[in-house]
């Protein structure tokens, strides 16, 4: 699927590899790594460096500094982590350009390891700055990109720096990124079940456009599906809707009937007045959600449903919670999907669930283990699912 150059393409030894990963992870409030996952997603290529024999310099931003340092933003707390995972010294430069960056990068010896500081420090690095990216490819002599979250972002540190460096590869993060969501797009083993969630319709319509004449199924759950009801002419209560995006639903339900796409909608849903934190709920039929409540999960009439449409599947693909997961009470729906998933895995199945608040669903219900591949990235993922080029990833070196 990857028509690039990939980290088993380079002369890795005694070389120093230049690094784009993805270490944007929350810190807690004594600012330590609260949750590892992408730093761990990345550990296959980093020690593959390392038992090569390559001097690797990492860089990575870490949350939305504005171009400026920030304490809390410092990736100091990730060196840390990344040093008791791989058990030795890892080096930290506290910036990622200049004179202490070069100074360590220069000192690394075979097998080293070293992490720059915040990439968003620097206005530069999202400006795609030409003389920001020419010091950072200084750095290296070779360039790895194992940052999928961020390879939708024609940044320094994901573009810039390919224009100076001449090899210029993937690493095996990225390469798995592309390989399952590339076989979902390209070539899914049927049947094909897709499940969309999530709060709003506006940000899942160029994948599910996209994906219309390669699906089979297509299971619509969490907010967006009340705009699909409302499309349908049904009433929903303080549910959350996207009255401009009625027509849109209202074509893409019309199109999938078309194509002889089955679109399933909610039968059932729980409803509770408050969506922002645990209170009463009951489950209706979604003809009759309640005028002062909203929908907060799926009932157990469409769990049962959904449960059906994936007998069988031979590819899903899960993109979007199907409730407000984050409170225990309405995560019910999401978590059934969850094991649905799981079980689809064990009977062969090909299962990829899509970055952002569906792979943290995934972990929530502790099933993140289960499945075939749990994407890395949010906004990448749905960029890719959409059928565009990612920048980051067209950089690359191309394959001879």
């Amino acid at each position: 699927m990857l028509k690039k150059l990939t980290v088993r393409d380079l002369p890795i030894s005694r070389k120093r590899i230049l690094t784009r990963v993805d270490f944007n992870v929350p810190l807690d409030k004594e600012g330590r790594v609260a949750d590892s996952t992408r730093i761990e997603a990345s550990m296959p290529t980093i020690c593959y460096m390392i038992e090569k024999g390559g001097r690797i310099i990492l860089m990575s931003h870490l949350g939305r500094p504005k171009g400026k340092p920030v304490g809390g933003m410092s990736l100091a707390p990730v060196a840390q982590k990344l040093k008791s995972f791989l058990r030795k010294d890892v080096a930290f430069a506290d910036d990622c350009v200049g004179e202490l960056a070069k100074k360590v990068a220069l000192s690394l010896k075979d097998g080293d390891v070293a992490l720059l500081e915040n990439l968003r420090f620097h206005p530069e690095e999202e400006a795609n700055d030409e003389e920001f990216a020419r010091e950072l490819a200084a750095l290296g002599e070779l360039y790895v990109n194992d940052a999928f979250g961020s390879a939708h972002r024609a940044h320094a540190s994901t573009v810039g720096v390919t224009n100076y460096i001449s090899l210029c590869a993937a690493g095996f993060l990225m390469q798995k990124e592309v390989d399952y969501l590339g076989r979902v797009l390209e070539a899914p083993k049927r049947p094909f079940v897709a499940i969309f969630g999530g709060a709003k319709v506006s940000d899942k319509i160029g994948v599910v456009l996209n994906l219309l004449d390669k699906v089979d199924t297509i299971l619509v759950g969490g907010g967006m599906m009340f705009t699909f009801l409302a499309a349908k002419g049904l009433k929903v209560g303080q549910s959350i809707l996207e009255p401009e995006s009625i027509p849109v639903a209202k074509g893409i339900m019309e199109k999938a009937e078309e194509m002889g796409v089955a679109l399933v909608l909610p039968v059932d849903c729980v409803v509770s007045p408050s969506v922002k934190e645990a209170a009463e709920t009951r489950t209706v039929p979604v003809e009759e959600i309640p005028e002062g409540l909203a929908g907060v999960d799926i009932g157990p009439r469409t769990v049962q449903k959904f449960r059906e449409a994936l007998t069988g599947a031979k590819t899903v693909l899960w993109n979007g919670p199907l409730g407000v997961f984050e409170i225990e009470a309405y995560s019910v729906g999401t978590n059934e999907v969850a094991r649905m998933l799981a079980e689809a895995t064990s009977s062969g199945a090909i299962t990829v669930v899509g970055g952002g608040d569906s792979a943290a669903a995934i972990v929530k219900a502790g099933l993140e283990n289960r499945v075939s591949h749990v994407s890395t990235g949010g906004g990448a993922s749905l960029e890719f699912l959409e059928g565009h080029e990612l920048p980051g990833i067209a950089a690359l070196t191309d394959k001879r």
